[in-house]
């Protein structure tokens, strides 16, 4: 079974790249961003720990942890946020893995992972390969514009927290230029499956 990484800066078209596998290749997906949601319900592995560790104030009156509540406290404060990182992270990476062993008995050829901090939380390590997808920055602004809804100065603050190009260069294995239309981002896909 392979085992694909996709990164990319935000706006690059990733999901483009994961639709594509999972339509034409039958690719298992796996949302990194989704699983750590899944693992903070409760429940789930992490839900307590982050209760106990933060207190009942960040759960709602149904049960869940209020996301918004709990990243104002987090946010504020660093240690608080390193607290948190190291609760939910482990959490994903576990559960991710679980998926993969799933997909892998139930026969999948491939499973593909994707999360924004794909790096920086060396999620690599369990890919066979990494793929870039890369988008120009005056592209990527004008998608998280008319996609998202995004003003430019928050944009501005989502791209100046990301990675550089030459740092996703320097790790992936694989580059999509996503600058074209998407029959070109179909067509280099299929070229690298069909390595």
């Amino acid at each position: 079974m392979k085992k694909i990484g996709v990164t990319g800066g935000v706006g690059a078209g990733k999901s483009t790249v994961l639709n594509y596998l999972r339509d034409m290749y039958d690719a298992q997906i796996v949302l990194a961003d989704l699983v750590g949601h899944e693992v903070m319900e409760s429940g789930q592995e992490a839900y307590e720990q982050i209760v106990e560790q933060f207190g009942q104030e960040i759960v709602g009156a149904d049960s869940y942890i209020d996301r918004k509540n709990l990243g104002a406290l987090v946010f504020a404060d660093p240690e608080k946020l390193r607290i948190l990182n190291g609760i939910v992270h482990p959490a994903v990476k576990k559960e991710i893995l679980r998926r993969i062993e799933q997909a892998r008995k139930n026969g999948k050829a491939c499973v593909v992972v994707e999360a924004a901090l794909f790096l920086e939380e060396n999620y690599d390590a369990f890919c066979d390969e990494t793929w870039y997808i890369y988008t120009n920055e005056e592209l990527r602004r004008e998608r998280l514009r008319v996609s998202r809804g995004y003003s430019d100065e928050r944009i501005d603050q989502i791209i100046a927290v990301q990675k550089r190009h030459e740092e996703f260069l320097e790790r992936c294995q694989f580059v999509i230029d996503n600058n074209g239309t998407e029959a070109d981002t179909h067509r280099q896909i299929d070229r690298r499956m069909r390595q």
